[in-house]
């Protein structure tokens, strides 16, 4: 940008030297400068305050040059940086350069403005710009009597101008130190630049090479010019008397509150309190019970002194009710198509959450009112359960109001502190009804499996009013001892895992599963909303970084491999924020982060190939935990022949280890039939470990791996690739397991083809997506006599 302003130190510098007159012998080529604020005319001195990365050499040629002369012309461009020779106009005025200085990083050139030029053509069409120019000669004949008239003309109008405004007065002192009043022609160019006519405007002036026409148009700008700074300077004068007439009424005012105070007129603070309380009153619905006893809550605080503690504590009980929105209800938006294009826009895959949300959600649509529910969003961490719960409030376009009870010791923060004790609080749930200002609003309860126990009491049990239809209608909180109907609130919980949660309180929730990622949705979810919102926040544009396909791929094996994508997000925001740092080292753009970049970006990668142990005794398990699926390897060996034995090692809890013993005695006991050796067990001490060793490790769905794991090493030989899970019994039965979705993930994710599933888990097999089970071969077993014979050859 090009900017310019006068001050005296500049006028100075220019009467010190002697002017150059537009008479002077101008040069036909000279270098151009585009301005884009508004034109400058002859008989103008202007210093300009430009980019010295961009016009340093513009100047520095001109300057230089035996003449010292710049062209300025006015550019139909947004900036002088961007202009190109089809922006410029083609008339400007010639400029001799008196002085050039750095100021602060900017380049400030003292210029003044000679005569009228036209371009005939660019000899430079890219900075610094050079071109043919043709002068226009000023008009220094006799001037006619019409002539005369109009700079008489001109004359009064700026002497009328004066009186209204200072600096016209400043910018005449500097015109006739400079210039001779009796010339017209720099007279009406002076006048022009007096005025705030927008930079079209005064570029016609320009334009007009004639002098008469040329007049004209001025006086009418400076006409308009009177008429504004007349409206300006009578806006000043309303504003002054206004602001007087303020101060005169305060202090009339404030006499006035005195002459009430000493008459007795004037409320009280506890007068102004109980009108208040009741204005809030006249907006609300209040049940009887509630009405009568706000009623004598607020008799009581009109003959309580208001200095009393009991005041206090009766005035924010008071406040407390009468900020809940009893009765006030927001209207629901009843449009299933809304409510499905609230949950994608903020979420991908997840298809059969989205679906159990819908049916949920056009139930209440069908009934015209989504009634008060809980749901319960269970899922590994990161894969969407909070957000969730944001996007079914945007669906019924209610108020959303979130709060964690992870770690919560004490029923009180549930059902709020009786008030006998100083600094009582309602609890949480009426908390959320004042925020939400409704009474239905989305109330979400984060961390519901992590809720605490204590000598306080216990808060899960608490809850189960709260969350329960049947009773939540009649709320009882202890600190405003009122019934509360919250059968109209929509709950929404989240937990990683169902096992913590009491039985009680999960018989009150409808249970949706978040099972998680596979490596194909977390693509397109980092490409679709990840990285666009890292870049976002790290002030990038989509061009400056280029993050490609194979090098998300690789984070995602590498580096975030489990169930949500909230470690993903971290890797990526890890990434573009080094590639900030290369990029304001003028690095050039865009950073292209491929695969074999990301060690430099993010280290050594987190997760290795899960499926790299092989050989006899060695079989793949599939387990699930609280992040998602896992596989999991289970090794056998025969450690020595000196006496019969069986070691468990790698972290196993009480369940697993009986599992453990269970494959062992059933190995044992059916080696002859399943095609080993007895004899092999007799006097064999037997090692079955579980890596990792550092990771605790429970749960009875390793049965039929271990199982396998013995057989493999009776026979001495290796399993094919292929995962397994189910319980085993004493007599061979496999039973059914958890998590079979995530599971499959796990098997997918290890690149296995092939799994061994019980036969009972085969309804929850159907149920998964059709893009999980797509290429994954799935064996059902009753039994482990189903099991064996796929675990050596090609199988069935």
């Amino acid at each position: 940008m090009i900017e310019d302003a006068i001050n005296a130190d500049d006028i100075d510098i220019l009467t010190d030297n002697l002017p150059a007159r537009s008479g002077d012998v101008l040069p036909g080529v000279i270098h151009l400068l585009p301005v884009t604020t508004r034109p400058f005319f002859p008989g103008q001195a202007v210093p300009l305050l430009m980019n010295d990365e961009h016009w340093e050499e513009t100047i520095n040629a001109a300057h230089e040059s035996r003449h010292g002369i710049l062209g300025i012309v006015m550019a139909d461009a947004e900036t002088s940086e961007s202009a190109t020779p089809e922006d410029f106009r083609r008339i400007g005025t010639a400029c001799k350069i008196h002085r050039t200085q750095k100021v602060e990083g900017r380049l400030q050139v003292l210029v003044e403005c000679l005569q009228r030029f036209r371009i005939e053509s660019f000899l430079s069409r890219e900075t610094p710009f050079r071109a043919q120019v043709r002068y226009f000669s000023e008009d220094t004949a006799t001037p006619t009597d019409e002539i005369k008239a109009y700079a008489m003309a001109v004359i009064n109008t700026i002497k009328e101008l004066v009186p209204l405004n200072p600096l016209y007065g400043e910018e005449l002192r500097i015109f006739l130190d400079r210039l001779w009043p009796d010339d017209p022609s720099h007279l009406a160019d002076f006048a022009a630049s007096l005025t705030t006519a927008d930079r079209f405007q005064l570029q016609e002036v320009l334009e007009e090479v004639e002098l008469l026409p040329r007049m004209e148009k001025v006086l009418l700008l400076l006409n308009k010019e009177l008429e504004l700074a007349k409206t300006q300077n009578q806006i000043r004068k309303t504003v002054e008397e206004k602001i007087s007439t303020h101060q005169r009424e305060f202090f009339l005012r404030e006499q006035l509150k005195t002459i009430q105070q000493e008459l007795g007129l004037e409320k009280d603070d506890r007068t102004a309190e109980l009108d208040k309380f009741r204005e809030r009153l006249e907006a609300l619905t209040l049940p009887a019970a509630a009405s009568r006893r706000l009623e004598e809550e607020m008799q009581k605080l009109s003959i309580l002194e208001t200095g009393s503690p009991e005041y206090a504590l009766t005035r924010n009980y008071i406040d407390w009710i009468t900020l809940l929105p009893w009765g006030r209800h927001s209207q629901d938006k009843l449009d299933l198509a809304e409510a499905r294009k609230a949950l994608d826009k903020d979420h991908y895959g997840l298809d059969d959450v989205k679906k159990r949300i819908l049916e949920f959600l056009a139930v209440g649509m069908m009934k015209g009112e989504v009634s008060g529910s809980i749901i319960l969003l269970v899922g590994p961490p990161g894969v969407g359960k909070t957000s969730i719960g944001h996007s079914i409030a945007e669906a019924l376009g209610r108020t959303f109001y979130r709060f964690s009870v992870g770690g919560m010791r004490d029923e009180a923060e549930i059902k709020g502190h009786r008030r006998t004790y100083i600094g009582a609080m309602p609890g949480k749930f009426i908390q959320a009804m004042k925020e939400a200002e409704t009474a239905n609003p989305v109330i979400m309860l984060d961390e519901i499996d992590k809720i605490g126990a204590s000598y306080h009491g216990d808060p899960a049990s608490a809850l189960l009013e709260a969350l329960d239809p049947e009773q939540n209608s009649d709320f009882l909180d202890h600190y405003l001892d009122l019934r509360f109907d919250l059968s109209k609130v929509l709950f929404v919980c989240t937990a990683n895992q169902l096992d913590t949660i009491p039985a009680p309180l999960r018989d009150r929730m409808e249970i949706i599963q978040l099972s998680g990622y596979i490596a194909q949705e977390k693509l397109q979810i980092a490409r679709k909303y990840l990285l666009p919102r890292q870049l976002k926040r790290a002030g990038l544009k989509r061009n400056q970084i280029r993050l490609n396909t194979p090098a998300l791929r690789a984070i995602i094996d590498g580096y975030a491999r489990d169930a949500g994508v909230r470690r993903l997000e971290k890797q990526i925001g890890k990434i573009v924020r080094k590639a900030v740092v290369r990029i304001l080292d003028k690095e050039p753009t865009p950073i292209v982060v491929e695969a074999d970049d990301l060690a430099d970006y993010l280290g050594s990668p987190i997760f290795r190939d899960e499926r790299n142990l092989t050989g006899p005794g060695v079989v793949t398990g599939l387990a699930w935990t609280a992040m998602g699926g896992a596989t999991l390897s289970v090794e056998a060996a025969r450690t020595h022949s000196f006496n019969r034995g069986f070691k468990l090692t790698g972290q196993l809890g009480e369940v697993m280890r009986e599992s453990a013993e269970i494959a062992y005695g059933y190995i044992v006991a059916n080696a002859a039939r399943l095609g080993a050796d007895p004899a092999f067990f007799e006097n064999a001490f037997i090692h079955l470990h579980v890596p990792a060793g550092a990771t605790p490790k429970d749960g009875p769905s390793a049965g039929i791996t271990i199982a396998s794991a013995l057989l493999s090493l009776a026979l001495d030989k290796p399993v094919r690739n292929i995962a397994m899970t189910g319980e085993l019994t004493l007599t061979g039965h496999v039973f059914p397991i958890g998590g079979v979705r995530e599971k499959m993930i796990a098997a997918r994710r290890a690149n296995i083809r092939e799994l061994i599933l019980p036969e009972e888990n085969r309804g929850e097999y159907q149920e998964v997506p059709d893009h999980i089970r797509k290429g994954i071969k799935v064996h059902f077993a009753c039994s482990f006599d189903d099991v064996a014979p796929l675990l050596f050859g090609k199988g069935k």
